[in-house]
């Protein structure tokens, strides 16, 4: 059957939530550059919804994805530490059960839990499909109590799992899911129970394919540009209807909500994805990692502004947990990220724990105005890099700065051995990795998803998966 997705849909005023608890909304974009707002008045992209989250709230003009691309991110965000300790070494890897996770901690606090879009961390690659019911590495099997979910990156009018049951959808998948994740917000306000909602959505990632309405705003573009940038229009328009959509439920004022993408934007666009940073998507320079991030809470940040603070997707974890007021023992340590709340209502100074990043052979470390990077850790090659100077990533400042090269170096290699003992299974209890996760396959690998291959072959995302299957 197939399920229309409204232009708009009347929503009821309900009761805020207790104060003391605020809802929670985590939303990313999939593959949106550092460039890409309208605030940094992009040329042609306009993003008024998303401006004006940033002109009520606090915006970062530093924030880091934990990873350069997807689905280490992701595991970032759910259990405040850098990917690899979580066994996300890359994309499609999936999260392992031991992890402590940001929902099941929530959920266990009072919050009603709930994931829509994107997932990713369950072992299968190739375009997003509906997660079957059976997954344990779903969204289920870290403690969210509903989702309408898909394993990757999915677009315009989407087939979705709401908890294994196959849905389709009819319009832009950023509207989607939002619509969707109202009504899962609204229902728990009803009900006078807090919510923590994660909308995970699958734009801009290819494959790009905007709506009519969209497409007229960049008329000039070449046509990949015109879908690219139509996709993120529409996804601004979306936050707009979470906004608006919030404020009718009537929690609005007692809603933190958490904006940012998954890692840096894509090559071979027109205008260009990152703003004049170094790199793109799967790149440890600035242009792979450093994205939009933006929290709009009216009750909790009172007083907006722009800060340029380094902070990463493994802060959110501890800045929620101190928000939420979870005991410490709900975050497995070590924990990569620390917590942002001070920063709500006041600027901080430099930051204390360097951000930490590993990617195959490569590795970072970034220490306020200072980054060092490798491209190849274990023959211990490293470059420093003055990003208040050099944002670009212009010039190796070693010889300039040999003491804090030394310094940054040292202190990258201590932390590198604790990934290593985290990546061995040493931080759990047992002290090693308890049981074989799910192996890192495409879907149509599996049985599970053939009777469907029939039904999907002429759906333009699946097509190249299913053009030599039977």
């Amino acid at each position: 059957m197939r399920i229309l997705l409204p232009a708009f849909f009347l929503l009821i005023a309900f009761i805020p939530c207790d104060a003391q608890k605020p809802n929670i909304v985590l939303v990313m974009a999939d593959d949106m550059g550092w460039g890409q707002t309208g605030y940094y008045n992009h040329p042609v992209l306009k993003t008024p919804h998303l401006d004006a989250m940033a002109a009520g709230g606090l915006r970062f003009d530093r924030f880091y994805a934990g990873g350069p691309v997807c689905s280490p991110t992701r595991a970032t965000v759910l259990t405040g530490r850098t990917h690899n300790r979580t066994g996300v070494q890359s994309h499609g890897f999936a999260l392992r059960k031991q992890e402590k996770t940001l929902a099941v901690a929530l959920r266990g606090s009072g919050y009603a839990t709930g994931h829509f879009g994107k997932w990713h961390l369950n072992g299968l690659r190739g375009p997003g499909v509906p997660i079957l019911k059976e997954d344990t590495h779903g969204p289920g099997g870290f403690g969210f109590d509903e989702w309408l979910s898909v394993t990757n990156f999915f677009d315009k009018d989407p087939v979705m799992s709401r908890k294994g049951k196959f849905e389709e959808f009819t319009g832009d998948s950023s509207e989607v899911i939002v619509a969707e994740a109202l009504k899962f917000i609204g229902a728990q306000a009803k009900a006078e129970k807090p919510s923590f909602t994660v909308i995970w959505f699958g734009t801009p990632h290819s494959p790009w394919m905007g709506l009519e309405r969209d497409l007229k705003l960049f008329a000039n573009l070449d046509k990949s540009s015109q879908h690219h940038y139509a996709e993120l229009a529409a996804m601004d328009r979306s936050l707009g209807t979470l906004r608006a959509g919030l404020r009718e439920i009537g929690i609005g004022p007692d809603t933190l909500v958490w904006f940012c993408s998954d890692n840096g934007g894509l090559a071979g666009f027109k205008p260009d994805t990152v703003g004049g940073l170094r790199g793109y998507k799967g790149s440890l320079f600035e242009g792979g990692l450093r994205v939009p991030g933006v929290i709009e809470w009216p009750k909790g940040i009172t007083k907006s502004r722009v800060t340029s603070f380094p902070a990463a997707t493994m802060d959110i974890f501890p800045t929620l947990a101190e928000v939420a007021g979870l005991p410490a023992a709900s975050m497995l340590q070590p924990q990569d990220g620390q917590s942002l709340r001070p920063l709500f209502e006041r600027e901080l100074g430099p930051r204390r724990k360097p951000i930490g990043f590993r990617s195959a052979a490569r590795g970072a470390l970034v220490d306020n105005e200072f980054k060092l990077y490798s491209r190849n850790v274990s023959k211990g090659d490293f470059e420093l890099y003055h990003l208040g100077d050099d944002p670009a990533e212009k010039e190796d400042v070693s010889a300039k700065h040999p003491e804090v090269a030394q310094r940054l170096r040292k202190a990258f290699q201590k932390w590198n051995a604790t990934v290593d003992a985290s990546v061995a299974g040493k931080d759990y209890p047992s002290g090693k990795v308890d049981s074989p996760q799910p192996p890192r396959i495409f879907w149509t690998d599996l049985e599970a998803y053939r009777p469907y291959f029939r039904e999907w072959r002429n759906r333009p995302e699946y097509q190249g998966r299913l053009k030599r299957k039977k």
